[in-house]
Order: C-alpha cells, then sequence, then structure tokens
C-alpha cells in the first residue's frame, strides 16, 4: 500500500497533480473538497463542516488502509503554523503506516499571480463548487498569505520520501511523471 500526500497552498495545483497521477498510476485520489463540498451546503463553513469532514476522511482512510487496493492519493491545505493541521497529518499517516503502508509526501508551491490563474479553471470550479465564487476564492486565497504558512521550512520535515517542487511553470502531467519516477510508483 502507499499514501501519497499532496499538499501546498490553495490553488497551486494539489487536485489536478492528484488527477494525473491517478491516470498513470493505480492510486486512487480523496482530493481535500470531496469531504468539505459534501458538508458545506448543511453547514457552510462553519465548525461541524470541519469536524464531520476530517470524521470522513479518517474513516475512509481507515478502510482504505486496510484493503487490497495500490493505494491513496489525498490533497490538503497544510497551515505549518497550526498545531491542529500537524496533529491531522500525523493521524492520517499512522493510519497508513499501521498498516504498513509506505508514505509520500508531495509539497507543491507556485507563485501567487500563477495561483490566482488557476484558482479559475474550469477544472477547479467543476470539481469544487464552493470555489465557485471566484471573488471570495481569491479573497481567501490572498488573505491567506498573512495568516497562514502554507510551505515548509528547510529540513521542516523529516521524511525520507518528500519532495518539494516549484510546479509554477510545470503542467500537472510533468508533476505527476517525475513523481511516478521518483517515487517508483
Amino acid at each position: 500500500m502507499k499514501f501519497v500526500l499532496i499538499f501546498g497552498p490553495q490553488a497551486v495545483g494539489k487536485m489536478t497533480v492528484g488527477q494525473e497521477l491517478a491516470k498513470i498510476t493505480e492510486l486512487k485520489l480523496l482530493h481535500n473538497h470531496m469531504t468539505i463540498d459534501l458538508l458545506e451546503p448543511f453547514f457552510g463553513f462553519e465548525t461541524e463542516t470541519w469536524r464531520l469532514s476530517t470524521l470522513f476522511r479518517e474513516e475512509i482512510m481507515k478502510s482504505f488502509a486496510k484493503s487490497e487496493n495500490y493505494g491513496m492519493i489525498f490533497t490538503y491545505v497544510w497551515a505549518f503554523n497550526e498545531d491542529e493541521d500537524w496533529n491531522f497529518v500525523k493521524n492520517i499517516c499512522h493510519i497508513f503506516e499501521s498498516e504498513n503502508a509506505e508514505i509520500y509526501f508531495v509539497e507543491l508551491e507556485a507563485d501567487v499571480d500563477q495561483r490566482v490563474i488557476r484558482n479559475k479553471t474550469p477544472n477547479r470550479l467543476e470539481q469544487k463548487p464552493t470555489k465557485r465564487n471566484i471573488q471570495q476564492s481569491e479573497e481567501e486565497l490572498l488573505n491567506s498569505l498573512n495568516a497562514y504558512r502554507l510551505n515548509s521550512e528547510p529540513r521542516e520535515i523529516e521524511r525520507k520520501n518528500h519532495l518539494r517542487i516549484n510546479n509554477t511553470e510545470l503542467s500537472a502531467e510533468e508533476v505527476a511523471s517525475l513523481l511516478k519516477k521518483e517515487f517508483k510508483l
């Protein structure tokens, strides 16, 4: 079993890279918004959405980790200045490690101007209903620059399978191909 965690700031290309990686491997994609967008119509962006989203994700991962599947890709906006996010990542890695899965960390970064452009792509808007209010989504993206640290510091992540990629000028297909080769997926 393999668990690939793709993380980075909003609109950096996590889901799109995950989609492309799923196409060229046997990995299954669970992108961040699959649970958020399920719950948002019921609870908005309130505490209950985040609580239930975390529960759903963990239960899906527990069942999946015990399955005969090849592996999972999960995308996540990891705020490195928030203990809750560190705990969540530790917990989901433990779920897979307890079933002897190999863990791979893929950290994406891109220039803010490129992320603003990606925030409006048809694929993103189709797959993530809560991002369709582009003005609100862009404001959230820009405001997060001051509130959160969404990329790691050097040597902050102490995992052997950690790859940081600046994909400002790379296509999702190029990044997925690089990941497949680098991690022998």
